[in-house]
């Protein structure tokens, strides 16, 4: 690069890498940013060729990319509120209104203003049931008077 100190190139490269990184979701060109500016520190005290900085670079990035894959593995981020956006899981526990009656295990729910394909034991429309978990888009649910059948044979 004729008249341009190396070193420059590397610093708007890897400016302008963490830049993008705000504006585009995910965390990877975070990586490519810290090498590119960890080369220009290296192209500013000792300015090597070129062709050894794209190495450098290119090593460089994939050893930030893959230990932070690993560092991130053993310390998972841990939500306040892991079922943020799973709106099935959000709501096991609740009960919910047979619309359709479930037949041969498969029928409808309203649960709020919304209704969800159910599935579980056999239940006339207009059946109260709980939620018990959920499957995709479908929530697995069973007869509210089931379980409190179950919880008085256990005391």
């Amino acid at each position: 690069m004729d008249g341009v100190e190396t070193y420059w190139v590397w610093l708007i490269v890897g400016l302008t890498l963490a830049m993008l990184e705000m504006v585009v979701p995910g965390v990877y060109l975070i990586w490519l940013a810290m090498a590119a500016l960890g080369i220009a520190v290296l192209a500013f005290i000792s300015a090597p060729p070129l062709a050894l900085q794209i190495v450098a670079w290119v090593s460089l990035s994939l050893i930030f990319a893959f230990s932070a894959k690993r560092w991130l593995r053993d310390r998972p981020i841990v939500s306040s509120d892991p079922l943020l956006n799973n709106r099935a899981g959000r709501l096991v526990g609740e009960t919910a209104l047979v619309t359709q009656a479930i037949a041969d295990g498969e029928g409808r729910v309203k649960v709020g203003d919304s209704e969800w394909i159910a599935r579980g034991a056999d239940a006339e429309a207009g059946t109260r049931v709980r939620i018990t978990g959920s499957r995709g888009a479908e929530l697995l649910v069973e007869p509210v008077a089931l379980l409190a059948d179950d919880s008085a044979t256990e005391d």
